[in-house]
């Protein structure tokens, strides 16, 4: 508790009283501080908070809503405390469009200029001018290895007949990265964005993300708008690695998940 103690002083000037754990910290920890003048803030610890510190600042700079970072020392990240509220039509909306205005910003290449990593899994960002190949080099096949052989022929198969079903150079739309419904934090009148793995790409790649393991209500399909002819097939083969990742991270529990979106495009 060092290094917050550090942080809570050098950038708050007040110390913790209390710690309390806040929901998910799958790959990390994360809590609510409640400093000694009765102000609240949340910290996160982990080997990756430097990177996201810089991430939520890239997401802010284009006017995505992201709590505002306070310090990022080490392993230790000072956030702004947002009171969560159930989710709401509203909420969903404010959600949409928000998503929509962080995909109208694009960059040059493909990828990030940092690596990053869900756990012990890497995620290799090397720009890249082409985005089948990224996906091909940087999110397929490097999840193939340790998978049973006939579910790593399966995904190698995928990867050989990619650009068939998504786009060699889609616009390269600045992506939240690993937008599932836990990394969404509704208050009582919007929706902010939490736990980014930033980079550029499809903007599709979000959404298949957010329509994983659940689906988002009207009220945000209305507010994120039009998708290209053919998102059915492209949010597939997006949902694969997310999938892939679960296998890597979690477990055979997610290989039906993989079994049932693999069946899909084959």
């Amino acid at each position: 508790m060092g290094g917050l103690t550090d942080l809570c002083i050098q950038y708050l000037q007040a110390h913790p009283v209390a710690v309390r754990p806040l929901h998910g910290g799958d790959l990390s920890d994360v809590a609510l501080v409640t400093l000694s003048d009765r102000r609240e803030v949340v910290a996160k610890q982990g080997p990756m908070v430097g990177q996201e510190a810089q991430m939520l600042a890239a997401l802010s700079k284009v006017g995505a809503p992201v709590p505002a970072v306070i310090a990022a020392n080490g392993n230790t990240l000072l956030m702004e405390y947002l009171p969560e509220a159930p989710a709401s039509d509203k909420g969903w909306a404010s959600l949409g469009t928000s998503l929509r205005a962080l995909h109208n910003t694009s960059g040059q290449n493909y990828g990030w200029s940092d690596d990053y990593a869900f756990g012990t899994v890497p995620i290799t960002n090397t720009p890249s001018e082409n985005w089948v190949k990224f996906w091909i080099n940087h999110r397929l096949r490097p999840l193939i290895d340790r998978l049973p052989a006939g579910f790593a022929n399966r995904v190698e198969k995928l990867a050989g007949q990619l650009s068939e079903f998504i786009p060699a150079t889609p616009k390269a739309a600045l992506l939240h990265g690993d937008l599932w419904s836990g990394n969404v934090l509704f208050t009582a009148q919007s929706a902010y964005l939490i736990d980014p793995a930033c980079y550029y790409g499809d903007g599709e790649v979000d959404l298949a993300m957010l329509y994983l393991f659940g689906t988002p209500p009207a009220a945000f399909r209305d507010a994120y708008g039009h998708l290209d002819p053919g998102w059915e097939t492209r949010r597939v083969i997006y949902q694969v690695w997310p999938a892939l990742v679960h296998v890597r991270l979690f477990g055979a529990g997610y290989l039906p998940l993989l079994d049932r979106l693999l069946c899909k495009v084959e």
